[in-house]
């Protein structure tokens, strides 16, 4: 891999070495939020609260990674990766130590909810993704997203069972505690990325972050990819808060929830490497538009099949394959449409959107189980937005917005 216009700034410092610690980066920040949903049982059953509590902190958790992400990629655009990370990590630990020792519905919410969802906010692996974009060429930056997207799988395989176990071991208490603890390890991570570059040549360099953002707004592709993304965080929350005690609630076995999960993840190592692969060749819209179809069509098999093990790992499996694989295609159409300068700030206005929709699909989830005694519905409304994704990002214009090259400095 050859850098095409940010070099590194120091010799070691080579594209794969920021790809490498990149991933990292992102197998630990989305690894262990991928894992929250095991504690839902243990820890509502200990606090007596009831399902709507957990679900209500999760989802602020996903409404303020939502909120945070833009401010965290807008710093990452103007100071660097590096440092945002490290301010992310340290929140990340500060929340899930919080959520350990939260002794109300309110105190877990502040905890588990904001100062989480901050932390997973500026440790998120699209500000991970945007460095690794800016140090390989153009031709593999498709493929070097992809995986990328696949590393943050490889974390929720990890921490699935990793988390079943600490609780198993040594309690839901303790294990969070464990779990934090691991947060802080993306810290060294960060700092071998590389800092803010800027190419003197870039046309976008004099564009205002103000002036991206009214560019991006007026563009028809961004506000479908932006409300098309919404219905991916529907999905993608609500299954991982919720999913563990739906298997439970069928009868199965705990242990076939945190299988499903790991699964999920592993699935998608797949799944997004394929899709970033897919990226590079062909369109990134059609490849968004049929991810969101197939995912409907899941869903629906799952309600309408006998509940079995065996239908609910293949389910997971099938989850899995198009789980973040809509991740390489989105960042993908954002950075070959408006290019690199501030794809951090650009895409997470994007993911605002998907965290609008995770807000919804957690706190629904708990809200309607509660008042309703089922899942059912959440499952439903989650097939119609799966179908209404797949038209919307059929119209999406992925050419480059074409701006006057900006002349050399004279030597």
């Amino acid at each position: 891999m050859t850098s095409p216009s940010h070099p590194a700034a120091a010799p070691w410092r080579t594209p794969l070495i920021v790809v490498i610690c990149g991933c990292l980066i992102a197998l630990v920040g989305f690894g262990v939020r991928s894992s929250f949903g095991l504690w839902l049982e243990p820890m509502t059953l200990a606090k007596g609260w009831s399902r709507e509590t957990f679900a209500l902190a999760m989802a602020i958790q996903n409404l303020f990674w939502g909120l945070g992400l833009p401010f965290a990629g807008a710093l990452a655009d103007k100071f660097g990766a590096p440092r945002v990370l490290a301010v992310g990590a340290l929140l990340y630990a500060a929340g899930v130590a919080g959520m350990a020792v939260s002794d109300s519905g309110l105190a877990f919410q502040m905890t588990g909810g904001v100062l989480t969802g901050l932390g997973v906010a500026f440790t998120a692996f699209s500000i991970a993704l945007a460095a690794m974009a800016k140090v390989v060429a153009p031709s593999r930056r498709s493929l070097a997203l992809g995986l990328g997207t696949a590393a943050g799988s490889a974390g929720q395989v990890v921490f699935s069972p990793f988390g079943q176990a600490l609780i198993a071991g040594i309690g839901w208490h303790d294990a969070l505690f464990v779990v934090a603890a691991t947060t802080l390890l993306v810290i060294p991570l960060a700092f071998i990325l590389p800092g803010a570059s800027q190419d003197e040549s870039d046309p976008l360099a004099d564009m205002t972050i103000g002036g991206a953002l009214r560019e991006a707004l007026s563009h028809r592709g961004y506000v479908l990819l932006t409300a098309g993304f919404f219905v991916c965080g529907f999905h993608i929350a609500f299954i991982t808060v919720h999913f563990p005690a739906y298997v439970t609630g069928l009868g199965l076995d705990p242990a076939i929830g945190a299988y499903a999960l790991a699964l999920v993840g592993l699935c998608n190592i797949v799944g997004a490497f394929a899709s970033g692969a897919f990226g590079q060749r062909w369109s990134k819209r059609s490849g968004l538009s049929a991810i969101y179809f197939v995912r409907a069509i899941a869903i629906t098999a799952l309600l309408l099949l006998p509940k079995t093990e065996v239908t609910i790992l293949v389910f997971a499996g099938v989850m899995g394959l198009l789980w973040l694989s809509t991740v390489p295609l989105t960042t993908g159409i954002v950075a070959q449409v408006f290019g690199m300068r501030y794809m951090a700030t650009l895409f997470g206005i994007v993911f605002l959107s998907h965290q609008i929709g995770s807000f919804l699909g957690v706190w629904l989830g708990g809200y309607l189980y509660d008042t309703m005694g089922t899942y059912d519905p959440v499952w439903w409304a989650g097939v119609v937005l799966g179908l209404m994704a797949a038209v919307i990002h059929l119209p999406i214009d992925e050419r480059p917005i074409v701006r006057a090259a900006r002349p050399a400095p004279a030597a």
